[in-house]
């Protein structure tokens, strides 16, 4: 009786793993996985942009709209306020028509 080499037992051994493993779950081939894959990281780095221009634009109208509160609470525009807040002028009234104070 001859004995089997150690590769041919070593062979038998890998396939037996191999079907007793059973088919691959993922049928798609890896590239196909690695596309999907980069693509997906891809749509995250442009999210990640997106969100940064959002958040900059953000912090930018809230700086102008505090210049713009700053501006109205200054000392020339005080005039036009009265003490209980209302406005001297309606701006959105008729323009022929005055408001008494």
């Amino acid at each position: 009786m001859t004995r089997p080499s150690t590769s041919s037992v070593g062979l038998i051994l890998l396939l037996i793993g191999y079907a007793a493993a059973g088919a691959e779950t993922d049928v798609r081939h890896r590239g196909v996985r690695s596309s999907a894959c980069q693509e997906h990281t891809n749509l995250h780095n442009r999210l990640d942009v997106v969100e940064k221009k959002v958040e900059d634009t953000v912090e930018k109208l809230e700086a102008e709209m505090a210049a713009l509160l700053d501006a109205i609470e200054a000392p020339k525009w005080r005039s036009l306020l009265d003490n209980a807040g209302n406005t001297a002028v309606d701006i959105l009234g008729d323009p022929g028509r005055k408001v008494s104070n």
